[in-house]
């Protein structure tokens, strides 16, 4: 069964909910009820041979875990002779079954039911006289892992995600991103590694500071075991959603991961992988969250362990912690001598521009591109994410650069890269496609410039797009059509992102128009600056001052002068810019003519009205 069939089946135990429950609360219901189901098919097979195990090892006096954990097949076990379709057996006492069902579970187990708050619905469901109806439900379905791959499962959660997030108005893109996303960011990042991956009895880690329901690591794994099978990619990661936290922890048991390594709790005030350093890394925090709640500790940490700790180069404005999280993931990224780290992250487009020279985006921009960390950069399509429609870009970041990127980054526009989807889900209305993600893997892996060209007929069509590397050829026009021509790809230095803010001073002076000098102090004799007529100049770092402001301010103002105290370097990265094509206005005969043809346009639509 396709995961959207499979989410629309368990989606309609809400039918039996309606009425008792409000729409929004459809997911404390169905969420654990999923979990617990996909737990028991996972169990099922071996379910004897523990129950026999834990018989044996109780009456010898042992402590039965780490043996029936051998027994289950799995990282988890259940020790009660129940299971859901069992349950079914004794209708009238379904609640204290269950109950006890739960809490014959392995301690892993039992919390993510804890997480949320399962017990509460048990009693309501018992109450409202539905508990036996839904349980009898999700016993029918069959979501044992060889039936329902992991992959499989995590879609089905990602879409009852965002069915009960857009019931409740909550954001769902706080909980999960769009796999095809995942699936680009994951080539990225292994993209270098493909040759090393492969060798035998390879142990890599991955690491996603807001892991929601686990779809980026889920996602890594399946590209590193497509790639070589005996491969080993040990997970981490953190979350402060106690219900994308149960998720993602119930996912990880199936895999067999240690769930131990899935921290609970708020990533930038309470770091759950103190000390620990990553292979790669994967993160999409939220965009433009304020990070008010847990100003106090971050700012004690950049205050009182300033690079020795994780937010040394600077802080962001309280209203968008998506940089803090960018600034957690390079404390996390293994030591270059110890073999590196690669991770990507995705932003907003705030980060690449908000806040001028000295202000804290400046500032980590500037500590990030003088460290030559910043790989690349590439714009996604709108309408991608489930939440928001606005412009999305990947950063990818590494320690680790070959020689030909030392020094540069590379701008990919990916933003055409799309087809639209046969169906809207909230507000995602485009999806890159397989050929659109390789298209810019390539580009990526490839490391050079290239252009799209896009061929245009004489009746305005577009007849193709076609990608030109640097050194190519682009089509010629077809007759009576055009090319239009588009940058893709750009490479630049690291420099070419930055520049000194100076500021600009002209004379004061009295209502003689006599310039006043300061009578003491280093501004004796001098003129002082009128701060009615005080400017500020971007100055490119790749430019001399000096002549910049003997090109571009002198001969307008020749009694001007800089203050040098005030000088800032700063950095920001505009993007669009980079990419704008400018477009010569039409022909004001062609104009005209469109105009000229209006008025016959009206009068043949009234005819045809009138008739």
């Amino acid at each position: 069964m396709s995961s959207p069939s499979l989410s629309a089946l368990i989606w309609s135990v809400a039918d039996l909910l309606r009425g008792d429950y409000k729409p929004a609360d459809y997911g404390k219901v169905i969420l654990p009820f999923t979990i617990l189901r996909r737990l028991d098919c996972a169990l099922a097979p071996t379910k004897a041979d523990v129950l026999a195990e834990f018989q044996a090892q109780s009456a010898a006096g042992l402590n039965p875990d780490p043996f029936l954990r051998r027994k289950s097949g799995q990282s988890f076990f259940n020790t009660s002779p129940l299971d859901l379709p069992k349950l079914l057996g004794d209708p009238d006492n379904v609640a204290a079954n269950l109950t006890a069902y739960i809490q014959a579970f392995s301690p892993e187990v039992r919390d993510i039911f804890e997480r949320f708050e399962f017990h509460n619905q048990v009693d309501r469901l018992a109450k409202a006289k539905l508990l036996f109806l839904v349980a009898q439900k999700f016993a029918a379905f069959d979501l044992h892992p060889d039936a329902v791959s992991n992959s499989q499962m995590g879609s089905v959660f990602e879409e009852l995600i965002r069915r009960f997030a857009e019931l409740s108005n909550e954001t769902a893109g706080e909980h999960f991103t769009p796999r095809e996303v995942i699936r680009l960011m994951v080539n990225l990042i292994f993209i270098e590694d493909d040759a090393a991956l492969t060798k035998p009895g390879v142990v890599r880690t991955i690491y996603d500071p807001t892991a929601g329901t686990g779809g980026m690591l889920s996602v890594a794994e399946e590209h590193l075991k497509a790639q070589n099978p005996n491969a080993q990619l040990t997970m981490f990661g953190q979350e402060l959603n106690p219900e994308s936290y149960a998720i993602c922890k119930a996912d990880m048991l199936i895999k067999g991961q240690d769930v131990r390594q899935i921290a609970f709790g708020n990533t930038l005030s309470d770091d759950g992988h103190p000390g620990r350093t990553f292979d790669y890394m994967l993160a999409n925090p939220p965009f433009g969250v304020e990070w008010k709640k847990v100003e106090k500790e971050v700012r004690a940490e950049h205050e009182q362990k300033g690079f020795d700790g994780r937010f040394g180069p600077g802080l962001p404005r309280v209203s968008d912690g998506s940089l803090l999280f960018l600034l957690h993931m390079l404390s996390k990224m293994r030591p270059a001598a110890e073999g590196g780290c690669r991770f990507g992250i995705v932003l907003n487009g705030s980060p690449l521009f908000t806040g001028g020279a000295g202000s804290g985006e400046s500032e980590i921009r500037r500590h990030l591109l003088e460290s030559d960390l910043v790989e690349a950069i590439i714009a996604l399509p709108t309408d991608m994410f489930f939440n928001t429609g606005i412009a999305t870009y990947v950063w990818v970041l590494t320690n680790r650069k070959s020689q030909d990127r030392k020094g540069k980054v590379q701008l990919i526009d990916g933003s055409g890269f799309w087809r639209k989807m046969r169906k809207s889900l909230g507000s995602k209305r485009k999806e890159m496609g397989e050929d659109d993600i390789a298209t810019v893997t390539r580009l990526f892996g490839a490391f050079v410039e290239a252009e799209v060209a896009t061929v245009i007929d004489a009746s305005g069509a577009t007849v193709s797009r076609v990608i030109v590397e640097a050194g190519e050829t682009a089509p010629g026009a077809p007759e009576g059509g055009k090319v239009k021509i588009a940058p893709l790809s750009r490479i630049l230095p690291t420099s070419a992102f930055g520049y000194r803010t100076i500021t600009v001073e002209r004379p004061l002076k009295d209502e003689a128009g006599k310039v006043v000098v300061g009578q003491k102090g280093k501004s004796k004799d001098k003129p002082l600056p009128d701060s009615a007529l005080r400017d500020t100049e971007n100055v490119p770092l790749t430019e001399d001052v000096g002549a910049y402001f003997r090109r571009e301010v002198l001969p307008h103002a020749p009694d001007a002068w800089i203050d040098e105290a005030k000088t800032r370097v700063g950095y920001e990265i505009p993007f669009n810019r980079q990419f704008y094509v400018f477009e010569p206005p039409r022909d004001l005969e062609e104009i005209d003519a469109d105009l000229r043809a209006v008025p016959d346009r009206i009068k043949a639509m009234i005819e045809g009205l009138a008739a």
